[in-house]
């Protein structure tokens, strides 16, 4: 049961990445009218923080074998956070190169790496409490 369940985090995950590119580097014909601000802020910030803040959570579930000390949960946390930013430089840089109808933006990218900070450190935080969490005895 467990080999399914990974494998279907992984099908998740790579599901997940085909939806940010696609996304990403869309043209569309027209977009739905939404208010400009949602609580002051701009909406496409808030639509890019919601686009990338999945990524450690998907990446967590996919790949990482449940590690079993706090060093290994921080370097885990830190390489999925190391190439998530990766991948909104890379988005971000293909929108203003290799296309004529978007353009890369500074805050975006701000907004991508911040949900990507935010949810690096919650699930950092979620595997190292899981580790010291005692042990369930079953009763006999």
């Amino acid at each position: 049961m467990k080999r399914k369940l990974k494998l279907f985090f992984k099908v998740l995950f790579f599901l997940y990445l085909a939806v940010v590119l696609i996304l990403c580097f869309s043209q569309f014909e027209s977009t739905p009218n939404v208010p400009f601000t949602i609580l002051g802020i701009p909406t496409d910030k808030v639509v890019h923080f919601c686009m990338f803040f999945p990524f450690p959570i998907l990446a967590f579930l996919a790949f990482d074998r449940f590690t079993n000390n706090v060093s290994a949960s921080l370097v885990f946390g830190f390489c999925t956070l190391v190439v998530g930013v990766l991948l909104a430089m890379g988005t971000e840089w293909g929108q203003a190169t290799l296309t004529n109808y978007r353009s890369g933006d500074r805050m975006d990218l701000m907004a991508d790496c911040l949900a990507l900070l935010l949810s690096t450190v919650l699930v950092t935080v979620w595997d190292i409490v899981k580790q010291h969490r005692p042990c369930e005895k079953s009763s006999s």
